[in-house]
């Protein structure tokens, strides 16, 4: 059987990834966890990611990133739009994150895309996660 929700599994890998201290997690590969992983590793929230081939399955491994006392970049994590229950807004309805300290990742007509960026570009679309 499917998961019901890709994306909140990977927050959630993020999320126990950090607490636990892990220098790395493997996700199942999908374009659209790619696209999310990228636009938190351009907003300095993860360190980097690759795409794995292991026993024929691809697999999405992302380095989480620490601060100097060895304390998770992400303080948190949370997912927005369910598929139960999705948010849209448009391009001025979006929210500030923590005041501006984190970042809302959406998914707009041109891609996954910041909240910063998609503000700038005019683009509104459905909120994914929040990350600060």
């Amino acid at each position: 059987m499917g998961m019901t929700d890709p994306i909140a599994d990977l927050l959630t890998r993020i999320r126990n990834g950090a607490h636990a201290r892990k220098e790395q997690v493997d996700v199942p590969w999908s374009t659209i966890k790619t696209r999310v992983v990228e636009v938190l590793t351009a907003e300095g929230f993860l360190k980097e990611h690759s795409i794995v081939e292991q026993q024929g399955r691809r697999l999405l491994r992302v380095w989480l990133k620490y601060d100097s006392q060895s304390k998770p970049v992400i303080s948190g994590l949370r997912r927005v739009s369910k598929p139960s229950l999705r948010i849209y807004v448009g391009a001025k309805e979006i929210p500030a994150v923590r005041r501006g300290l984190g970042v809302n990742v959406l998914s707009t007509p041109a891609g996954i895309l910041t909240d910063r960026e998609a503000r700038k570009r005019n683009l509104g679309g459905e909120i994914l996660c929040s990350v600060w």
